[in-house]
């Protein structure tokens, strides 16, 4: 959830009302993510946690990203911006670890891979609990080396940015409950289950099945708390997007999101190269949710996001609660 939607009063409410909280780190400066810790501190006394992006070597081929870039030119400037420079960034990674260890929030998950055994065994010694995401039994393998304490075990059925490790793969679509049975054989970490989940018998149902907790992203997109642009509530539970589907056209990894124009427009020729699509494309999705205009932004959602509520965040989370 992160650009935006996720925020410390969204944090706070679901931590305070009994679940755990997590700001979204990535897109973030570590001095951005320090005041929204320190906001979410001044706002409840729970528990929360912070998700991190885990920086991964470039695989952009240049030129496909500057022609890319040029085929968005006259879509930039009908929005009246400038498509992005893509540029070197590790997402401020050395210093938001150096933060997590100082400012030692109750948990800190990983996304797009795993951090190594010694940042790992820092966050823990800092009283950190460590959770990295994972699609499939092979990435489990992989985060297992680094000791976390727990797994979240990611469904084809979620919102946002699939975790899968290797970029360019296809994500899986491994069904969620076949994941979780295949995870379970083979670790005896906890797993929390994530993809899909919309309503307590859905939460109830992966509980049954050997899940530690469950995690829920799309349910609160529409909460009050959220920093959700109105057009992209609106999206959500509109008729005139009834489906999602995978796509880099927006940041060059695979992620699911309602079908828009844009979308349809750039299924095709969009490149791998994450961070470097999302640079090009950032000014353009900023200017289309100031605008308005959801045909033009990331409409990141799960397959249910059309049970999302306009609710405060603790109403949501009772409707999850078995």
């Amino acid at each position: 959830m992160a650009g935006g939607v996720s925020t410390p009063a969204l944090a706070a409410a679901v931590s305070a009302a009994g679940g755990l909280g997590f700001l979204a780190a990535g897109y973030l400066t570590a001095d951005q993510v320090r005041e929204q810790i320190v906001q979410t501190r001044m706002l409840t006394d729970a528990p929360f946690g912070v998700n991190v992006f885990v920086p991964g070597q470039s695989i952009a081929d240049p030129e496909q990203v500057a022609e890319y870039a040029l085929s968005l030119t006259a879509e930039a400037e009908r929005l009246g911006v400038s498509v992005g420079e893509p540029h070197p960034d590790h997402d401020d990674w050395h210093a938001k670890i150096a933060l997590l260890e100082e400012t030692s929030p109750s948990v800190a998950s990983f996304t797009f891979g795993v951090p190594s055994p010694a940042v790992v065994a820092r966050l823990q010694e800092a009283g950190v609990a460590v959770g990295v995401t994972v699609t499939s039994l092979t990435e489990l393998v992989e985060a297992k080396a680094s000791k976390p304490d727990f797994v979240v075990a990611q469904g084809p059925l979620a919102g946002g940015h699939r975790g899968t490790f290797d970029p360019l793969a296809l994500p899986s679509e491994q069904p969620l409950y076949a994941l979780l049975a295949e995870l379970s054989s083979n670790t005896r970490l906890p797993i929390v289950v994530a993809g899909g989940l919309a309503s307590s018998e859905d939460v109830e149902g992966v509980l049954a099945a050997g899940a530690a907790a469950a995690q829920a992203g799309t349910a609160f997109l529409r909460s009050d708390e959220a920093g959700t642009p109105p057009a992209y509530r609106a999206a959500l539970v509109s008729a005139e997007y009834p489906r999602t589907a995978l796509t880099k056209a927006f940041t060059g990894r695979w992620a699911r999101g309602l079908v828009n124009d844009f979308m349809r427009d750039h299924e095709s020729d969009a490149p791998f190269g994450y961070p470097e699509v999302h640079q090009v494309t950032s000014p353009l999705r900023r200017a289309a949710a100031a605008a308005g205009d959801a045909q033009r932004m990331a409409l990141w959602a799960g397959v249910h996001h059309d049970r999302a509520l306009a609710a405060p965040a603790a109403t949501i989370l009772s409707t999850l609660v078995p």
